[in-house]
């Protein structure tokens, strides 16, 4: 979700260049790193195109949920959940999907998920946005959240200093729905809850306005694929496809946030500062992305191939046309917000994708703690909006 509507203009040019730069991207990754990589960017475009076009996100339609009862938004995150769970059970207790080795994201239920999921929660909504919402937005040309992506990197970064701290404090061990009930009675489980969900939204909405809110009325349909807005119940299919290909490719769920803690590291290192001795980095896989080329890690990869894929789908829809002029308590929110959201993400071992979206879909009981205790934050978030925001945003992607 972002708090800035940006003006119509003509599309070409940074239709180019957005889908230039993919393609040069795809093609260098190919050729330094082979082509699992450089299909792991063009699917990261994918999910930009997806995400801005069906304006699908998480800030938003939690803010609208809490304070106006309006659940369209959570619905759709119900089914992309479901969708998601049917495609990946089986191939996590497989262990094997097409041929590829895979894994879950699955973590320890503890202090750490819970505090760090409330201050990202909280971090929603004073950032703008959610870690897929934020790289869309910064795509789709809005420049209030490149400064929100700043801060983010930066609490990433103060997060894995602190991460080994957080980590010795009480905790369940990781358990999965799949290891506990099957992949089949996993997915049962999965499904009643979510139906549970969904019901209790369309209750409260119907309470509070009597009837269900309808999807918005598209003018021009024939234009609709290519410009867009395209349906939000398409978006929440769309991510649910888009994260099982990922899991083909890469063997493990779409992630965001990793990468956020790598360039907040990389950059640090460039500065003259020293992360190897930090706990968080001297993790087998951290320290060997640490050392490596950045472009050789695929979180980094795909949050690249996002904001290409949303530059390009802001482009096509003729909204692409960054705004400067922030005003000054929107700014101090975004630095806020960033700093929450990067710091509550590394300990709740991911953000609204890694933990809420890929841990749920893993089975991780840590996924459903990540739901609660962000919810929690985002109700606080929504009562401290007023002190940063004068007016009711504004979004340049309604549902984020």
């Amino acid at each position: 979700m972002t708090d800035m509507t940006l003006a119509p203009q003509r599309p070409a040019p940074a239709v180019w260049l957005g889908a230039g730069a993919l393609l040069l991207g795809m093609l260098g990754l190919a050729i330094a790193f082979g082509p699992r990589l450089a299909a792991l960017m063009l699917v990261g475009g994918a999910f930009g195109m997806v995400l801005y076009h069906a304006a699908f996100g998480f800030t938003g339609a939690w803010r609208v949920f809490i304070s106006e009862r309006r659940g369209r938004g959570l619905r759709a995150q119900m089914l992309m959940l479901a969708l998601a769970v049917v495609l990946f059970f089986p191939a996590l207790a497989a262990g094997t999907l097409f041929g590829t080795p895979v894994s879950g994201y699955v973590a320890p239920i503890g202090v750490s998920v819970l505090v760090g999921a409330f201050l990202f929660g909280l971090g929603m909504q004073l950032g703008g946005g959610c870690a897929s919402g934020t790289l869309f937005t910064v795509g789709g040309g809005n420049a209030r959240m490149l400064i929100t992506l700043a801060f983010f990197i930066v609490g990433s970064l103060i997060g894995t200093a602190h991460f080994t701290w957080w980590q010795s404090l009480p905790a369940f061990r990781p358990t999965s729905l799949v290891e506990v009930f099957g992949a089949g009675g996993g997915i049962a489980v999965s499904l009643a809850v979510f139906a549970l969900i969904a019901a209790v939204t369309v209750i409260m909405e119907r309470h509070r306005h009597g009837r269900l809110e309808s999807a918005p009325q598209v003018e021009d349909k024939r234009s609709r694929w290519l410009r867009g807005p395209w349906p939000l119940l398409f978006g929440a299919v769309a991510l649910a496809l888009l994260n099982f290909i990922t899991l083909a490719l890469a063997g493990r769920p779409w992630g965001i946030t990793s990468a956020f803690a790598l360039w907040g590291a990389k950059v640090f290192e460039v500065l003259g500062g020293d992360v190897s001795s930090w706990g968080y980095w001297q993790a087998p896989g951290n320290a060997a992305a640490l050392e490596a080329s950045v472009w050789s890690d695929i979180t980094t990869v795909m949050n690249v191939g996002i904001i290409l894929g949303a530059l390009v789908a802001a482009s096509l829809a003729g909204k692409f046309a960054p705004k400067f002029n922030i005003p000054l308590r929107s700014v101090v929110a975004a630095v806020v917000g960033g700093l929450l959201l990067g710091y509550g993400a590394r300990l709740a071992f991911g953000c609204n994708i890694g933990a809420y979206f890929g841990g749920i879909a893993s089975g991780s009981l840590h996924g459903w703690l990540w739901l609660v205790a962000a919810f929690a934050g985002n109700i606080l978030g929504v009562k401290l909006r007023p002190w940063f925001f004068s007016r009711p945003a504004q979004p340049v992607a309604r549902s984020n």
